[in-house]
C-alpha cells in the first residue's frame, strides 16, 4: 500500500489498533459515508498512515466486494499495519460498542419488551420507514443513472416481492451481474496506482476457496443437522456474503432469515433496526441485536455472539483474499460492467424492503405516515443525524401512543 512518505508500512501494535478503533467506533455516527470521512480524516490527515491514493486504493476495494464497506476498509487497515492480528483488532475495536449496545437492547426487548413505554417501538418502526426510504433514494441517484438500471432496479424489487424465497436474492444479484456484463458498458477510466498486499497470491486463493467453500457447504450441513448453531451460522453467513451496496441490503436478506422462520418476530426486528440507526459504527452489528433477541436458543450473549463473527466472517475471507488480486480486477471493464448491473439490482433489493417489511409492519394511520415523512425531512433536508431522527421518531410514537 503506498505510504506518505514512499517506505513500508511500520507495523503497530495490535493494541494500538485497538484502541485507535475503540475510539471511532465511539464517536463515529452517520453511516458507511460518514465512516469513510472519519477513517480519511484519522489515517490519512492526522497519522499519515496512507496517502490518498492508497485510502481511495482500499475504499475501491471494499466498494467492489460484498459486504460493510466501512467495517471492511477498517479491516484492511488493520491487516496492512498489523498483519491478521492487526485486522483482528480493529474490527473488534470499531463493532464492540454499538454490538454492546445493541445486544443489550436486544436482551430488555425480550425479557421486558412489555415494559417499556407504549409506543416507542411504534416509534422505532415508522423511522426504519423513513431511513430505508432515504437509503433508497441516495442509492437510486447515485446507482440508478439510465434507464436501463433504473429498469433492473424495478426488475429485481418486482422478483423479491413476488417470489418471496430464501434464493431469491441470490438469484437476482447473478443475473443483473450477467445482464449488466453484456449490457452495460461502463465509461473507461485510467489505469489505478498499483497497491500491495501483505498477503500472498497463494494464501488470497487458500481464503477465497474457504469463502466460497463455507458458502456451500454451511446450507447443506445446516439443513442436514437440526442444530440451532448451524442454522444461525448459515443464515448470517450467507447475509454477509450477499450484501452489496452497504448496510442498508441486510435489511431484506435478514428479514428472510430471521422473522420467516419465526426465529425473531417482525416487531422487534424493525424495533432493533431502528434503534441501530442511535449507535455509532457499523450496522451490521444489528446481527448483534438478532441474536440476542432470538426467541430459541442460542440467544442472550451466545445468540449475540455467534451471529455477530458470522455475519463479519465473509468480510475477514474477501478483504484478505482479494487484495492480492484487486490491481487486475479493479481495472477489468468487464468486471466493472458486471458490478453496476448488481448495484442496480441492489437498489431494487431494499426498494422491495421498503414496501414489506418495513412498511407493510409501521405505517396504520395517517398519524404514522406523518411521522414517517417527518423523519425523512429530517435525514434528507434539515441533515439531522441519524441518532436525533431516531430519539425524535421514539418521542412521537410514544406521544401519538397517549392520545
Amino acid at each position: 500500500m503506498t505510504i506518505d512518505d514512499n517506505s513500508e508500512p511500520q507495523p503497530a501494535s495490535r493494541w494500538v489498533l485497538f484502541l485507535i478503533f475503540l475510539r471511532l467506533g465511539l464517536t463515529s455516527f452517520g453511516g458507511p459515508v460518514a465512516h469513510l470521512g472519519y477513517f480519511r480524516e484519522e489515517f490519512v490527515t492526522r497519522r499519515r498512515w496512507l496517502d490518498e491514493s492508497g485510502y481511495a486504493d482500499l475504499v475501491a476495494l471494499c466498494q467492489f466486494l460484498p459486504g460493510p464497506a466501512s467495517s471492511q476498509v477498517g479491516l484492511a487497515i488493520g491487516l496492512l499495519r498489523g498483519g491478521f492480528p492487526g485486522a483482528l483488532a480493529a474490527w473488534a475495536g470499531f463493532t464492540l460498542p454499538s454490538a454492546l449496545a445493541l445486544t443489550l437492547f436486544g436482551l430488555g426487548i425480550s425479557s421486558w419488551g412489555e415494559a417499556l413505554p407504549a409506543g416507542i417501538l411504534q416509534g422505532l418502526k415508522i423511522v426504519a420507514v423513513a431511513i430505508v426510504a432515504h437509503a433508497v433514494w441516495g442509492m437510486a441517484r447515485n446507482l440508478c443513472t439510465d434507464r436501463l438500471r433504473i429498469a433492473m432496479a424495478l426488475a429485481a424489487a418486482t422478483a423479491v416481492l413476488l417470489l418471496a424465497a430464501v434464493w431469491t436474492q441470490l438469484a437476482v444479484i447473478l443475473f443483473a451481474g450477467l445482464l449488466g456484463r453484456v449490457l452495460i458498458h461502463p465509461a473507461a477510466t485510467q489505469p489505478a496506482r498499483a497497491t500491495g498486499s501483505p498477503v500472498g497470491r497463494r494464501l488470497g486463493l487458500v481464503l477465497l476457496g474457504l469463502f466460497f467453500a463455507l458458502l456451500i457447504a454451511l446450507p447443506v450441513l445446516a439443513k442436514a443437522s437440526s442444530s440451532q448453531v448451524l442454522a444461525l451460522i448459515d443464515a448470517f453467513y450467507r447475509a454477509g456474503s450477499l450484501v452489496f451496496g452497504g448496510g442498508h441490503v441486510v435489511l431484506p436478506l435478514l428479514q428472510t432469515e430471521v422473522v420467516s422462520s419465526g426465529w425473531v418476530n417482525n416487531d422487534s426486528f424493525l424495533a432493533g433496526y431502528g434503534a441501530a440507526q442511535a449507535v455509532p459504527g457499523p450496522l451490521f452489528t444489528f446481527a448483534a441485536f438478532l441474536g440476542a433477541s432470538m426467541q430459541d436458543t442460542p440467544s442472550g450473549w451466545a445468540g449475540s455472539l455467534i451471529c455477530l463473527v458470522a455475519i463479519f466472517a465473509p468480510s475477514f475471507l474477501l478483504v484478505s483474499g482479494f487484495l492480492p488480486f484487486w490491481e487486475r480486477l479493479r481495472n477489468n471493464q468487464s468486471m466493472r460492467a458486471a458490478l453496476a448491473g448488481v448495484n442496480a439490482a441492489v437498489v431494487g433489493l431494499l426498494l422491495a424492503a421498503l414496501y414489506d417489511p418495513v412498511w407493510t409492519h409501521a405505517i396504520f394511520s395517517l398519524a404514522d405516515f406523518a411521522v414517517a415523512l417527518l423523519a425523512l425531512m429530517a435525514l434528507a433536508v434539515w441533515k439531522w443525524p441519524a441518532w436525533l431522527v431516531v430519539a425524535g421518531g421514539s418521542a412521537a410514537g410514544w406521544a401519538l401512543a397517549l392520545f
